[in-house]
């Protein structure tokens, strides 16, 4: 069994230009680790503001994603020697405080979402036995046990495994998402059009708010910054020198994949609605799909979106877990090499995956309230890591500087400072 923390295929040899199957495996697995459960709540997120904000919203989806998410891939990629990830390179390029201080961060932005995921997948789980099954469903503890088991099962057969299951999982998500679009086609109506007019005469201060308010909605609904270094290195073990440029293919595949679907979908629903559903549908914090099963009185939504959320998280988690892995394993190596140890790798992701079983069932079976707070305060650091750090990489450190002078850097750093003032606004504001 493969334990190790990067188990990737190492052929450097043949045509860097030539699109292999690991490529098309990790295209699948960014889209998976990105479009997770979140995007059931996105048409209602989205288009509760009306019809100008959708449509920027649509222009500025795939550039936003693809140049942060490549700007913080080739970050990974600057490291002097392959096999680096994100922790080492960080250590590498700001020295040994800021590399601990960032690998923390690092950590402690991803790792709550991994603990969202845990007790989302059994409160999915746990209300399809009851309400769609009509059984009774087994004890908490004992739910979220079997389902983590599952979960830890895929973890320790290996990298390659995780990305394969996750790509796998896209397709009948992808699938669904995409028949449920068009499945409301014959439901739209000009009402979103109606609020386009009202909001043209309202002043521009709302429609600005609105727009800034939208930001941070879109940075989490397309961020696979947790899986982004992995990537990066696997890649690099594969094509050597010309990693960057594949990286780069593969990241603009995967994007306009998830630009694409997700606001095809986040359109035909919002279109089959009026602005006022979507604020009901605010209101009861509900996903999409339940909304629309009651809304349009269909069963067959309803029984499907237990299924969709489930895949959706299990893809989710899956990703997540190689980011929260890497910022414990650089806690663990940076805290050891500060006294003179080592640890074997092997050792090393054996302990980290005891420590996710046990922390990750603990929490799925308390369901603490203040998890969703801590998630919260970790989308500011995300931001910083994903938007800010590359850039700031980019003006300072030599590896870097080749991709100076750039508009997209400018772009970049822009939407980063909107994304986390209006994150910090919502917290504190």
């Amino acid at each position: 069994m493969d334990t190790t923390q990067t188990s990737t295929v190492t052929s450097t040899s043949g045509s860097a230009t030539a699109w292999r199957k690991s490529d098309t495996m990790w295209m699948l697995g960014l889209y998976g680790t990105a479009i997770g459960a979140g995007v059931l709540f996105l048409p209602i997120n989205a288009g509760v503001g009306g019809l100008i904000p959708l449509i920027i919203m649509a222009i500025i989806a795939f550039p936003m994603t693809f140049f942060a998410h490549r700007g913080l891939t080739r970050f990974v990629l600057s490291g002097k020697n392959p096999g680096e990830d994100i922790t080492e390179v960080v250590e590498e390029h700001f020295g040994v405080g800021a590399g601990k201080l960032i690998t923390l961060l690092y950590f402690f932005a991803i790792y709550p979402i991994l603990l969202v995921y845990s007790v989302a997948i059994t409160n999915t789980v746990d209300s399809f036995i009851t309400h769609q099954l009509g059984m009774t469903a087994p004890p908490r503890a004992i739910l979220s046990l079997i389902l983590i088991l599952g979960l830890m099962t895929i973890v320790r057969l290996g990298e390659q495994f995780i990305v394969k299951a996750m790509s796998i999982l896209v397709f009948p998500f992808v699938a669904v998402l995409m028949l449920l679009a068009l499945y409301l086609i014959p439901n739209w109506n000009g009402a979103i059009f109606e609020t386009a007019a009202m909001t043209q005469s309202m002043n521009g201060s709302g429609l600005w708010m609105t727009l800034w308010l939208v930001i941070p909605v879109m940075v989490f609904s397309f961020n696979h910054s947790p899986i982004i270094s992995a990537f990066a290195v696997a890649k690099r073990e594969e094509y050597g020198v010309d990693a960057e440029k594949k990286c780069s293919k593969i990241l603009a595949f995967a994007h306009i994949m998830m630009v694409l679907t997700v606001m095809f979908f986040v359109f035909s629903c919002v279109l089959s609605l009026s602005p006022a559903d979507l604020a009901e549908a605010k209101a009861q914090n509900i996903s999409i799909l339940s909304y629309l099963a009651n809304h349009f009185n269909t069963p067959v939504i309803a029984y499907m979106a237990p299924v969709i959320a489930f895949i959706a998280i299990t893809k989710s988690f899956l990703g997540h877990y190689l980011g929260a892995r890497e910022g414990f394993n650089g806690m663990v190596i940076k805290s050891l090499r500060g006294k003179g140890k080592t640890i074997e790798t092997n050792k090393l992701n054996k302990i980290t995956a005891l420590f996710m079983l046990l922390t990750t069932w603990a929490v799925a079976t308390l369901n603490p309230s203040i998890l969703g707070m801590i998630e919260t305060l970790g989308g500011p650091v995300i931001a910083m890591i994903l938007f800010l750090m590359p850039m700031y990489a980019i003006h300072k450190v030599p590896a870097m500087r080749k991709y100076s002078g750039h508009i997209s850097n400018v772009f970049v750093v822009v939407m980063g400072l909107i994304a986390i003032s209006a994150i910090l606004y919502t917290l504190f504001g």
